[in-house]
């Protein structure tokens, strides 16, 4: 591990609260928490707990002036100063890896960090190797930041606050979009740091299981209040682990299940006959030499029938699902209605007017806010069903619905923007379904659906597409996440990154 032994942040908290610009209820509020140096804290609780909030104020991010905007009360305090006086001093990395990438080149961006702090030009260019190292980003530092994956990018971005050296790290699911392999090494990463290091680490992880061994304490928060329990993990869990369960918080051993695949799945809806994607171009770079991320791609969309779309970090599985969703012209080979589906119009599904491909197949991207389109929870999910024609009553009630099942209804008049990345994923999946029960798409597709969820909602989540599946819907699903695979998908279809597609297989 590249990092010097250093000091670690002291954090305190008191009476400490935040509550977002436009917004009336407060996000946190009455924390008291004191961090010692080197301490290494997980921090849980239900999805929109505050828990993102709290590490965007530990790291400098939020006030009147600052990135985040809004109004704070009580006192947090880095080494006994305001946050945003020791920016410097601590990294976070966000749950948007892409929204933290701000050079063209790799090596560039992971040396953005250091070079903000004033290291000397000689020491940048080790501290960037080694941090790539140690993340295991596969390319070299020429490689373009716009042709990298999610998982890639979050690898990346975790590797510039290594390079940073902080003395107080603030991880938001920096595991979330990355591969069972890549999600271990990062692990690894974080247990070293914390071994060779005297560095503060604040955590915020939904894979409690794997997690919990990287830290030496457990911080529980109340939505919208203070601390509902701290201390040594295996004291939490074994005093209030029913109840920090039935509330939403991941605690091992107390996993919800998912609805069990039928394995019956019916006949193909879309099909993928040779396809081939060339990696994206970014700016300035030439369109020759490009990669194929995709080469050879034979696939099939069963309806009634949940299909797992899995693989490495890049090996395509974003691009299969535009390419699948009408989004993007292959730049070989053809996506094209099968069945039923094709009885509303034979040609090409990138062909396909907007209105028609929008009723008909469904996408969630990885990047939520891609797909946001009005100021409001409640306008976002009235928005489809009226334009469908249902009726402004009955837009209302689907989308109240819709918000009750997905933990939303306190947030109907919040801006889409301002909800935690969690939120975001539901109301995406909640858009892209709010047409209204029986105008739901044959198709949907989702990338990467559990992100950033808690039992309760990851539960929800599941059995509205297990729902889905049993209408004869078909439902596509690039995903990591292993509580899927084991047994609620019905078939998997595997891509193997720089390698041809592979078929699908039964689960």
């Amino acid at each position: 591990m590249s990092a010097d032994a250093l000091e670690g942040a002291r954090v305190e908290l008191s009476g400490w609260g935040w509550r977002y610009a436009g917004r009336d209820a407060w996000s946190l509020r009455g924390v008291d928490l004191s961090v010692a140096p080197g301490e290494r804290v997980l921090l849980l609780g239900p999805s929109g707990a505050g828990k993102s909030t709290l590490l965007h104020a530990l790291a400098g991010l939020t006030g009147p002036d600052a990135a985040v905007t809004g109004e704070s009360e009580g006192e947090l305090l880095l080494d006994g100063a305001p946050a945003r006086r020791g920016r410097g001093g601590a990294a976070l990395v966000g749950q948007d890896p892409q929204a933290q990438l701000v050079m063209a080149r790799a090596g560039d961006d992971a040396a953005f960090g250091p070079e903000n702090l004033g290291v000397p030009p000689e020491e940048i260019g080790p501290r960037v190797r080694a941090a790539l190292e140690d993340v295991g980003f596969p390319y070299g530092t020429d490689r373009s930041t716009a042709a990298l994956s999610g998982g890639e990018q979050q690898r990346l971005a975790i590797a510039g606050a290594l390079a940073m050296r902080p003395r107080l790290l603030l991880l938001d699911e920096p595991t979330a979009n990355l591969d069972p392999a890549g999600a271990a090494l990062v692990r690894g990463v974080v247990a070293d740091l914390a071994a060779r290091s005297g560095a503060t680490l604040v955590l915020v992880e939904h894979r409690v299981a794997e997690a919990v061994g990287l830290v030496d304490r457990v911080v529980v928060l109340e939505p919208g209040g203070g601390v509902a329990a701290d201390g040594p993990p295996e004291r939490v869990f074994a005093d209030r682990g029913a109840d920090l369960a039935a509330r939403g918080v991941w605690v091992p051993g107390r996993e919800p299940g998912a609805p069990r695949g039928h394995g019956r799945p019916g006949e193909a809806l879309i099909e993928a006959r040779s396809v081939r994607a060339l990696e994206p171009r970014g700016p300035g770079a030439p369109s020759r030499g490009r990669r194929a991320v995709l080469d050879g791609v034979e696939a099939d969309v069963p309806a009634a029938a949940v299909t797992a779309l899995t693989g490495p970090n890049g090996a395509g599985k974003s691009t299969l699902l535009g390419l699948l969703g009408g989004l993007a012209r292959p730049d070989g080979g053809r996506v094209r209605p099968a069945g039923p589906l094709a009885g509303a119009d034979r040609r090409d599904l990138v062909r396909w007017p907007a209105r028609r491909l929008a009723g008909r197949v469904g996408t969630v991207f990885q990047h939520a806010e891609d797909q946001f389109v009005t100021g409001s929870v409640r306008d976002e999910l009235e928005f489809a069903p009226l334009r469908a024609g249902l009726g402004a009553r009955r837009a209302r009630a689907w989308a109240a619905e819709l918000m009750g099942r997905l933990r939303l209804e306190g947030l109907a008049g919040a801006h889409p923007f301002t909800l935690s990345g969690g939120e975001k994923r539901r109301l995406s999946v909640a858009t892209a379904l709010s047409a209204g029960p029986e105008h739901a798409p044959d198709v949907l597709l989702l990338d990467e659906p559990t992100f950033g969820q808690d039992a309760v909602t990851w539960a929800e989540l599941a059995q509205l597409l297990h729902g889905l599946r049993t209408e004869g819907r078909a439902v596509v699903a690039a995903t990591h996440d292993e509580r899927l695979l084991g047994g609620f998908a019905d078939a998997e279809l595997r891509l193997a990154a720089g390698e041809r597609g592979q078929g699908e297989e039964p689960c």
